[in-house]
């Protein structure tokens, strides 16, 4: 089989351009984007990437523009109820030693205009409006069509459309349906000038344990102009069932009520942390709700000519802040694997399975875990738990456990190290 010159990618999300990116600059692959939406979205509120992502990141030239449109929040602080800082931990410090990054939080409107402009500046196509109707394929390559008549044609097809993809709906794998996690998140974006003047001024991820979820505040910006929230909480399905009419009603009903929900829960608060975090959820203007849905693990990743990466094929709570990072290391994989192995795609396929479902797993799995502390509880648990986390930290600090990469070895992970 001749190497691959083109592929088409579907989807222009985070996913779509960086793989276009890597296999423009790797594989000199010319890469054509198409995008569902009529206009880039500037929907989202902000995302977090860890060493193993930013890493990746540099090596495609784009860490210094990110960084520029971001903030390092690397230290995690534990509050209590009561507005205390229960303890604190430095969530990167031994994978920062081996990979030289951290953790960056950033807005996704950020993220994606740093991307579109590297996209823009390598002369790769992205096209909107959008809508994929079918796929057919031969032994000469594979053909993408569009609602609007259009068509193209291409040596592989990459499905990087999301958690809703169109390509594994259509193609890959039809019967694989995301599930509800039970977990579902508000989250807004809050000027920092409208703020206590000690919010500009907040450094790290700011978590506080509730009886009905985790509430989180961290900058988002370089310069703490911007503050990032969120409240994540155990929620039942609506009563209607898994349906979008059921779910926008909850969520309308979640954003009339959550401001009042999170101040009741959080009165108690006192100092001025307790002050920052009550004028910030006061303060907040625009609130957003979406319920975490999840991909059953083990579904089908490829078909003939065809990949899906990143949330299309294993989309997992973001609970981990592994989304990006687990895209990024699909396509550094992928990338690879194409040039270590010039033979037939079904191969290369398997070869890239095979080497990626254990890291995946290991990931879906920590975040699984992770969403395990906005589940409801009681007054005298909280207490208990944070009592636990208190010593935890203090144990973990005063011995420099953070030396040994507890918790930490999975932000050191380097996917270029298994190249073939």
């Amino acid at each position: 089989m001749s190497r691959p010159r083109k592929v088409a990618i579907i989807g222009a999300g985070p996913a779509g351009v960086l793989a276009a990116l890597r296999l423009q600059q790797f594989n000199h692959i010319s890469p054509v984007i198409y995008e569902i939406r009529a206009e880039p979205t500037t929907l989202g509120g902000a995302i977090g990437i860890p060493s193993n992502g930013l890493r990746l990141l540099h090596r495609l030239g784009l860490w210094d523009a990110l960084r520029a449109r971001g903030a390092e929040t690397s230290t995690l602080s534990v509050h209590a109820l009561k507005g205390q800082v229960i303890g604190e931990m430095d969530m990167t410090s031994w994978s920062r030693e081996k990979t030289g990054f951290g953790y960056l939080r950033i807005r996704r409107v950020d993220l994606m205009e740093v991307l579109h402009e590297a996209a823009r500046k390598a002369t790769i196509p992205i096209h909107f409006g959008k809508h994929l109707t079918g796929i057919t394929e031969d032994n000469q390559g594979i053909a993408v069509t569009f609602a609007d008549g259009t068509s193209d044609n291409a040596d592989f097809l990459l499905g990087c459309d999301g958690i809703h993809s169109m390509v594994r709906k259509l193609y890959v794998d039809p019967g694989l349906t995301p599930e509800y996690s039970g977990i579902s998140n508000i989250y807004s974006l809050v000027p920092t000038d409208q703020l206590p003047s000690a919010a500009a001024s907040i450094s790290s991820l700011n978590a506080t344990l509730t009886t009905d979820g985790l509430l989180a505040v961290s900058p988002c910006r370089p310069n703490g102009e911007m503050v990032y929230w969120f409240f994540s909480r155990e929620l039942a399905m609506p009563t209607s069932g898994d349906t979008r009419d059921g779910w926008e009603e909850r969520g309308k009903e979640q954003v009339e009520t959550i401001k009042s929900t999170v101040l009741d829960l959080i009165k108690t608060s006192e100092g001025e942390w307790g002050q920052i975090m009550k004028e910030t959820i006061r303060k907040t203007e625009t609130l957003r709700f979406y319920p975490v849905y999840r991909l059953p693990p083990n579904g089908q990743w490829s078909r003939g000519r065809c990949l899906i990466i990143g949330d299309a094929a294993h989309a997992m709570q973001p609970h981990a802040s592994q989304g990006v990072s687990m895209a990024l290391e699909d396509i550094f994989m992928f990338s690879n694997l194409l040039e270590a192995h010039p033979g037939p795609l079904d191969e290369v396929f398997r070869i890239y399975e095979q080497k990626r479902r254990p890291r995946v797993n290991e990931m879906y799995l920590l975040a699984e875990r992770n969403g395990g502390i906005r589940k409801k509880t009681t007054p005298w648990r909280l207490r208990f738990n944070e009592l636990a986390t208190s010593g935890a930290l203090g144990i973990y600090n005063f011995f420099g456990m953070g030396k040994l990469g507890l918790g930490q070895k999975p932000l050191a992970y380097d996917v270029e190290e298994d190249k073939n």
